[in-house]
């Protein structure tokens, strides 16, 4: 590798030492209905998103929890040294996609089929630590 490349590389990888992401792939949930529960954690602290999560009835709030668990693991082997409590960790972005969809048939009458589509989505989380935005702020 030559060292420009090196370079831009470890410039790459300085910039997102405090980010983390985690990603849900083909959760048999539709995207509709996920996106619902992704949109109130959506920005928030990661302990208030925590609770939401905890405390919803949703069906996807149960899988969206145990991904941001999984975020803040993923930050964790990023930064062992920095504790989650101190660093102020929170949900700069959450977004879901439509997986694939397996298509069923239901018998319908006069001999005509109806086409049921079981739908899946993608989620992908991605945490920020807002420390490291505020000192950039003070430094400027």
């Amino acid at each position: 590798m030559g060292a420009r490349k090196r370079l831009a590389a470890e410039a790459r990888k300085e910039k997102n030492r405090n980010v983390s992401m985690a990603r849900l792939v083909d959760n048999n949930t539709s995207p509709r209905k996920t996106r619902l529960m992704a949109d109130l954690i959506r920005g928030k602290n990661v302990e208030h998103a925590l609770n939401v999560l905890k405390y919803s009835k949703k069906e996807s709030s149960e899988k969206i929890r145990k991904l941001l668990l999984s975020a803040i693991a993923n930050w964790q082997a990023k930064n062992e040294t920095a504790r989650v409590e101190d660093s102020n960790l929170y949900i700069k972005d959450i977004h879901v996609d439509g997986g694939t969809m397996l298509k069923r048939l239901r018998t319908a009458p006069q001999g005509r089929g109806y086409r049921i589509r079981k739908r899946s989505n993608h989620i992908t989380l991605i945490l920020d630590s807002k420390t490291e935005i505020t000192n950039q702020s003070i430094e400027e």
